[in-house]
């Protein structure tokens, strides 16, 4: 199948509500920072993209599903996936289990734009990159 990346992390108290369970947009932060290390796996460093070519990645679209709560303390895996690759975006199958349970399911779209936000091609070694992952080499 599909190769898979995994970001393991711990629930802080400052990601609960009152209730002790995550709050909800606190997994949009998860899937944000596990999205930041699938990159950087694949060599690609934001940073120094945004720095030498000017070009960024924003989320354009994300379809979320909350399954079941996380708690305080509890240790979760991110797993990030590749399912699209075109010119400009790429989608992402993101994740959140506890063990063997399914907390949280995603499918982000995002796309690479200039400074001034205007959509532009993905810099070819940064495709290639995402390309290499999908096929699993």
């Amino acid at each position: 199948g599909r190769l898979k990346h995994r970001f393991e992390l711990r629930v802080y108290y400052e990601d609960t509500d009152f209730a002790g369970v995550v709050y909800y947009a606190n997994y949009l932060k998860f899937i944000e920072r596990a999205r930041t290390e699938f990159m950087r796996s694949l060599g690609i460093d934001q940073k120094r993209l945004r720095v030498e070519t000017g070009l960024a990645f924003a989320v354009r679209s994300l379809e979320a599903e909350y399954l079941k709560p996380a708690k305080f303390d509890d240790e979760l895996t991110v797993i990030t996936s590749l399912e699209e690759l075109t010119g400009a975006r790429a989608a992402l199958k993101q994740d959140v289990f506890r063990g063997e349970d399914r907390l949280f399911s995603s499918r982000v779209t995002v796309a690479c734009i200039s400074e001034s936000g205007n959509p532009r091609r993905f810099p070819e070694f940064a495709a290639a990159a995402m390309r290499r992952h999908a096929r699993g080499n």
